[in-house]
């Protein structure tokens, strides 16, 4: 097409001379420029003509088509944009080829546009793969085994090497070099290179390790008291985990940081059969004495407490009886106390409360007393893990403690208050 369309030119400047025809070559030396201008505006109409055209039936055509198709991919394709990028691709390369006729008498200008239309359409390209890869990044995320995986720090590693390449390849066309001339002076830029994209690259390595260790998903409650985060992590990137915490706000975080600073991750917690109830009652020392006959009376009067007040009177009376522990010995023979009575009234009552888990770890336990009496814990696991519900059955339950812990003639330590010191 080319030789055609400039004979079709040079047929204009031919002229007789002694019955032949001879090239008026002045003349078409001195026009070629308005025949370049001319062709050049043609080439524009029409490389706007094939963009419209491109682009009328990649959005317009493959659009509907994405929409009527029961596939999911090709819906991705569309909400990211690729066909729009892949539709600049057709008038560019039009335009690349028809330049060489253009301005096929002038080789300096048609250097400049034909590099000019290489760039762009290497830049086409890089724009049309970023897209791809964000639209496979929302294929994969689709199903349910992976919405939870950092598959976005692995598309973004893609995006920056399909970039790099990209750039690479127009830095070549514009300045007339092998590829291979950047990939050698990269080498010799590598400490630089480590030293600008230091973040990035831990954050890549922070990535594959989340994801093969299975560290952190999306969704996961995580806390992280150095940097003040407590929350649901929303997106994992390559250089940064974005947790919202429960305040609304929004805290990011280095990936890589959750490799080399400690952190506590929930998911046990949700994925067990119950959330863990870990608190002390604190009861002061000098209110702590042997049950009296009418405080364990009083106590039979409680339903789920009398059968085990009675079978303890009974163990302590045959041990006593067995050893001579009565009379005068009496004080070195067994008896119960307040506190013991009230650590078992503990036990028994989380045993029959509806909402705690009796299949996993309940016990009442006694800690070494301190300046602020003797701690009495609660460890046992709510059957909801939800927080609200989790932090109402802690206070019903810690309410009902401090309501009765009177009723063994116990007192619970606080600290003295102005109150206090005017009684």
């Amino acid at each position: 097409m080319k030789d055609y369309i400039i004979e079709y030119i040079k047929s204009h400047y031919y002229h007789l001379v002694d019955g032949q025809e001879v090239l008026n070559s002045g003349v078409y030396e001195k026009e070629a420029y308005l025949w370049a201008l001319g062709m050049f505006g043609i080439l524009i109409v029409l490389s706007v003509f094939a963009w419209f055209l491109t682009r009328f039936f990649m959005i317009q055509v493959l659009h509907v088509v994405a929409n009527k198709s029961r596939t999911t991919w090709d819906d991705h394709l569309v909400h990211n944009k690729v066909f729009r990028s892949l539709a600049h691709l057709v008038p560019l390369m039009f335009m690349e080829y028809f330049l060489s006729i253009v301005f096929y008498q002038f080789p300096k200008i048609q250097g400049f546009f034909v590099r000019l239309t290489e760039v762009l359409i290497l830049w086409a390209v890089m724009v049309t793969i970023n897209r791809f890869l964000s639209a496979i990044h929302d294929i994969i995320t689709e199903k349910d085994k992976y919405k939870d995986k950092p598959i976005q720090s692995y598309i973004q590693v893609g995006k920056i090497v399909a970039t790099g390449i990209m750039i690479v390849m127009m830095l070549s066309v514009v300045t007339n070099q092998s590829p291979l001339f950047f990939l050698t002076s990269l080498g010799a830029m590598t400490a630089i290179l480590v030293l600008v994209f230091k973040d990035t690259i831990l954050g890549f390595i922070g990535s594959i390790q989340l994801a093969t260790n299975d560290i952190i998903r999306i969704g996961d409650w995580v806390t992280m008291e150095k940097y003040g985060a407590d929350g649901d992590v929303e997106g994992i990137t390559l250089s940064s985990v974005k947790i919202r915490n429960f305040d609304k706000t929004i805290t990011t975080i280095p990936t890589y940081a959750f490799i080399s600073d400690s952190f506590k991750n929930w998911r046990g917690m949700e994925e067990s059969e119950g959330r863990r109830i870990k608190r002390s009652v604190q009861i002061q020392i000098d209110s702590v004495e042997f049950a009296s006959n009418e405080l364990v009376e009083k106590l039979k009067a409680i339903a789920f407490f009398k059968p085990f007040i009675e079978k303890r009177q009974k163990e302590i009376e045959a041990y006593n009886e067995q050893h001579g522990l009565t009379g005068k010995n009496a004080i070195n023979a067994r008896r119960m106390t307040n506190l013991g009575l009230f650590r078992r009234y503990i036990e028994h009552y989380l045993q029959n409360h509806p909402q705690i888990n009796k299949e996993m770890t309940l016990m009442v336990r006694q800690l070494a007393p301190n300046e602020h009496g003797i701690p009495l814990e609660i460890y046992c696991f709510s059957q909801s893990k939800v927080w609200e519900e989790y932090e109402n059955l802690q206070a019903d339950v810690f309410d009902h403690l401090f309501a009765v812990v009177h009723h063994f003639e116990l007192s619970v330590f606080e600290r003295p208050t102005g109150r206090d010191f005017r009684v």
